[in-house]
């Protein structure tokens, strides 16, 4: 690499960087920092690194990633489980989007190839942006963040007819228009149909024998090796690599390996994708935006007006509340980073350039700064310029106050799931009253027409909770399995009443420091409770006697789980997809010279590197809960709690000191 590569690495990273930190600091998605970072260092912006063919193969890569990424979340279950929004109202906003906004450009005399392109770039919004805010503000279950969600995942899915369409457009231009675009679509059906079938016969059987090798690098090496193949595969078809990357994570996501990918693939994918939209911002000419700045300012209001406009009619056709169906258009009122993907593409064909490629680039970034205020204060316009949305809001916290009005010492149950039920009907069993609250329309429909006492409510909110009574309950329960939810309902609760007792149910053992120190009473891990309820029922049919039993688990609880948290991984192809930091058992021998042997366990302190010992085994003999005097000798098994990376360096303690 010579002085001047190297160079203007460490100027792109630098600015990065910074500007990663300041966005952050201002709450402000990362995407729009890396776009900032491209204009201020490229070569439109200060010149510091200039527009050479390198950076823009950094755009090709980090666009192929994008593209797996997308592969690798597609799950055609949930497709057809919200076919309803994702096929009807994502197609029709799509479908409309790209015609009006092409209309326009091509009347704005754009070529026809140009237009298609600018329809499509339009019509899309940004996942990252949307998905990241609702799940920070807890919109992500509503309604609204619902149909959202439905919307971005037919706008992600038609990226990929138009990756084959753009190198269609910029194809031979002696033959029609339809007849190239049906020559690309042959392509792609020849492609997509070897690849998926390879993919099938090959995939699934080489991914095992690749992770018997339990080696993280070899099967992280495969996995990219795959993906690129693929990725090859459509590019010498005469398509985008984009779309072969597409079709390798689509795979992926069929095997049972998937989040092993999603986990040994994120380093790469993240330093990529951010890459991307460094080269992306590089692209914006400044001195063009400034020379059609009216232009850039009415597309950014077009993007803004018509989408809300449009998505707010869709929604009432299908039968959306003005509110909900405002609120919808309001998260998706922007362009998206898949918009840069298409433009990054239309700009490599050479089917989109000019003035025009830089006022609609500019347009699309400007729209997804100003995404984060707009969905802010979505709730806020939605009550002004839809004053019945709030009344009926008002008056399901009305419904609420008044199921809880003649309630005392009740529990509140937040969720109304299996786990809610089934504890709503002990506690009916035992005479004390109850208040369940959920989102789910239909379930609170039929639970309150059998009688029930649920009613309709978002338990992340505080007027909600005020309303169900928090103050003069008795205890509150949180029965669904959302960790981020629950930390907001015990952050609520919390304000409210320290003294209210609150239950919260999770998986596993992987979060139950954060929800303790949130503020929870007790957290019940379902996998932990079901290995006490097998164990109980085995010493029962043991013989054990009932009181010993009922001990045991009640000192297991007592200490929180300690004696149950962490176990010994093996080979289980189950567990490869757990995380990293998940705490386990890991068992180490001393041999003869180790440094631990001779000293105590007080000695080693273990607490510098946050392992425990759990027990000793010594002689065939094995003594749990060591003391700190405990003499440690060769020949010792020690059975160690921690995570991966604590435990290798107990093990370099041990060994080695």
């Amino acid at each position: 690499m010579d002085h001047v590569g190297f160079h203007s690495i460490l100027i792109l990273l630098a600015v990065a960087v910074i500007l990663v930190a300041v966005f952050r600091y201002l709450r402000l998605p990362q995407i729009l920092a890396y776009l900032c970072a491209g204009v201020l260092v490229g070569p439109y912006g200060l010149s510091w690194i200039p527009d050479l063919k390198e950076t823009r193969y950094l755009a090709e890569f980090g666009l192929v990633f994008l593209m797996f990424t997308i592969g690798l979340e597609f799950s055609l279950p949930k497709l057809v489980a919200m076919r309803r929004y994702v096929l009807g109202l994502g197609g029709a906003q799509v479908f409309i989007s790209c015609v009006l906004f092409g209309a326009l450009a091509w009347l704005w005399g754009v070529p026809t190839e140009g237009a298609i392109v600018i329809g499509g770039v339009l019509a899309l919004s940004s996942t990252a942006i949307v998905m990241k805010l609702m799940v920070e503000r807890l919109e992500q279950n509503s309604r609204h963040g619902q149909h959202a969600f439905g919307v971005l995942l037919f706008q992600d899915l038609i990226v990929v007819p138009f990756l084959i369409l753009i190198p269609a457009l910029a194809g031979d231009t002696e033959h029609s228009l339809l007849w190239t675009l049906g020559l690309a679509l042959a392509k792609s059906v020849v492609v997509l149909v070897g690849i998926i079938l390879l993919g099938r016969w090959l995939l699934r059987p080489l991914l095992h024998e690749v992770a018997l090798a339990r080696s993280r690098e070899f099967f992280m090496l495969t996995v990219l090796l795959l993906s690129l193949s693929a990725a090859w595969l459509t590019h010498v078809a005469g398509l985008s690599l984009a779309l072969g990357a597409f079709l390798a994570g689509m795979m992926l996501a069929e095997t049972e390996f998937r989040h092993q990918v999603e986990g040994d693939i994120l380093p790469f994918q993240d330093v990529l994708m951010g890459l991307f939209f460094v080269t992306v911002g590089m692209l914006l000419d400044l001195r063009v935006v400034v020379g059609y700045w009216q232009w850039v300012l009415l597309c950014v209001a077009a993007i803004v007006l018509f989408k809300t406009v449009l998505i707010t009619l869709l929604g009432k056709l299908f039968a959306m509340e003005t509110g909900v169906a405002l609120r919808t258009g309001l998260l998706l009122a922007q362009g998206g980073e898949f918009s840069f993907a298409l433009m990054v593409q239309a700009q490599k064909y050479a089917v989109l350039v000019g003035e025009a490629m830089q006022i609609i680039l500019a347009a699309v970034i400007l729209s997804m700064a100003l995404a984060p205020l707009i969905i802010h204060y979505n709730a806020v316009v939605a009550h002004r310029l839809v004053p019945s949305y709030g009344r009926q809001r008002s008056s399901k916290i009305d419904i609420i106050r008044d199921e809880a009005r003649h309630a005392d010492s009740h529990v509140i149950i937040c969720g109304y799931g299996r786990s809610g039920q089934n504890l709503a009907w002990m506690l009916e069993q035992e005479g004390i009253p109850s208040l369940a609250l959920d989102l789910d329309p239909v379930r609170v429909r039929d639970a309150r027409d059998a009688g029930k006492p649920v009613v309709f409510g978002d338990v992340a909110r505080r007027d909600v909770l005020h309303a169900a009574g928090l103050r003069r309950a008795r205890a509150l329960v949180v029965s669904f399995n959302d960790v981020p939810l629950a930390l907001r309902v015990l952050e609520l609760t919390r304000a409210l009443r320290l003294d209210m007792p609150v239950i919260v149910r999770t998986v596993d053992d992987a979060d139950l420091e954060r929800l303790y120190a949130a503020g929870a009473t007790e957290v019940v891990p379902e996998s932990l409770e079901g290995s006490l309820m097998i164990g109980s029922h085995v010493l029962l049919l043991l013989g054990i006697p009932t009181s010993h039993i009922i001990h045991q688990v009640r000192r297991v609880r007592g200490e929180r789980y300690q004696m149950l948290r962490g176990f010994f991984h093996g080979q289980d192809p189950d567990v490869t997809d757990e995380p990293a930091y998940l705490q386990r058992l890991h068992s180490i021998t001393l041999p003869e010279g180790a440094y631990a042997a001779g000293r105590t366990l007080a000695e080693l302190n273990f607490n510098t590197v946050d392992v425990r010992v759990t027990a000793i085994k010594r002689g065939g003999i094995r003594g749990p809960q060591p003391a700190l005097d405990t003499r440690l000798l060769a020949g010792d098994v020690l059975v160690l709690y921690g995570t991966p990376a604590t435990l290798e360096e107990a093990e370099e303690l041990l060994l080695k000191g």
